[in-house]
């Protein structure tokens, strides 16, 4: 049972832990992309289930038939010559989805629990740090363990919130409160799958752990059940947004999460909030940049030279953790909106359009059941 466990559920597991802190974890990439559309969300949100599922099930599936457990082989597999465009997409967009989760834990550390700024994230630095410089086995545990916690965290904060707002919520989602001329079917398709494009940037994360798998139907299973787990949050938060549609203060928010809980009550749940956000950015921070310091290690074994030492690991989590705090000074909303945009239509171009060709070519060619 373990060992089914994790070839199925693992992956999915890694790729929502890392996926809830750059997407889920203040509640802004929800509005952007679905709560702000009112009930039209949904149709955003099919796409996002859709693409989730179908996406992460053919990665799994050519990762296992090409042997490819790092990003840097599995791209090179993939678009050949230009993997060096997919290295800088990537490890730009580790930068600013680290830098997302900084500028909300930075924001409500010191709003809601009143730790200084650079006490938090020197704290946070030193705690990622020294998880990647642990070993694969650490970082499954802790991903692991954290993503139960996280998980629990989250439904926690939406039955608080759902349970206060229900009957908006069933307000907003027949329409009444829909704007006149908003977007058609086909745009809201379109912007639920651009999330998910964006999001393609957790699945290297994963890559590490699919060496367990050895037939087909666990990579696909393992793919709709990493499509399920990432979707469920997004649908939570996307009810909770619902709740206090079309209220400026919580689709303007930074951080809507914080301004809805503490709509519904606040006190220990908003203190419990913060320490989960917080949480999420060493979540976030582990899978991303253990992704990371695995292709770099992978470059260094290709030209006769010994993998990264676990305190040089730890020095490259420190430099990117760095670089995303000074980013971070930007703001959320515009990390968002700008951000999170452009690198979508990067990882479409580099990353999903050639898994969804030449990936499903060479599955279809290979012998590999």
């Amino acid at each position: 049972m373990k060992r089914l466990l994790q070839q199925i559920v693992l992956p999915g597991v890694i790729f929502q832990s890392v996926l809830i802190g750059g997407a889920y974890a203040t509640g802004r990439e929800i509005v952007e992309y679905g709560g702000q559309y009112g009930s039209g969300g949904l149709w955003s949100l099919v796409a996002i289930g859709f693409g989730f599922s179908v996406v992460t099930a053919i990665c799994y599936e050519f990762a296992r038939v090409t042997r490819c457990f790092d990003y840097r082989s599995l791209v090179r597999e993939l678009i050949g010559p230009l993997w060096p465009l997919f290295d800088l997409l990537y490890v730009t967009m580790v930068v600013v989805v680290i830098a997302v989760v900084s500028a909300a834990s930075g924001a409500i550390g010191e709003q809601v629990l009143g730790l200084p700024y650079v006490v938090g994230v020197t704290g946070i630095i030193v705690l990622v740090a020294a998880i990647n410089a642990s070993g694969r086995a650490t970082i499954e545990r802790f991903k692991s363990i954290g993503s139960v916690v996280l998980y629990a965290g989250y439904a926690l904060f939406a039955a608080a919130v759902i349970g206060a707002t229900r009957s908006e919520i069933g307000t907003a989602l027949s329409g009444a409160r829909d704007p006149v001329e908003g977007p058609g079917v086909a745009a809201l398709l379109g912007v639920g799958l651009l999330y998910a494009g964006y999001n393609l940037s957790s699945l290297p994360s994963t890559l590490f752990v699919l060496d367990r798998q050895t037939a087909r139907w666990q990579a696909l299973t393992a793919g709709l059940a990493t499509g399920l787990l990432s979707t469920v949050p997004f649908l939570l938060t996307y009810l909770a947004v619902l709740g206090f549609y079309p209220d400026a203060e919580v689709l303007g928010a930074q951080v809507p999460w914080l301004v809805m809980l503490e709509k519904v009550g606040g006190g220990w749940q908003v203190a419990l909030f913060a320490i989960v956000v917080m949480w999420t950015l060493v979540e976030t921070s582990v899978g991303m940049i253990h992704a990371i310091t695995d292709r770099m290690s992978a470059n260094l074994e290709e030209v006769g030279r010994a993998p990264l030492t676990p305190a040089q690991a730890g020095g490259v989590a420190v430099a990117v953790l760095l670089s995303a705090a000074l980013l971070s000074r930007l703001g959320i909303i515009a990390l968002v909106a700008q951000g999170y945009t452009l690198m979508a239509y990067g990882f479409l171009a580099l990353f999903a359009l050639p898994l969804l060709t030449r990936g499903l070519w060479r599955i279809a060619r290979s012998s590999a059941r």
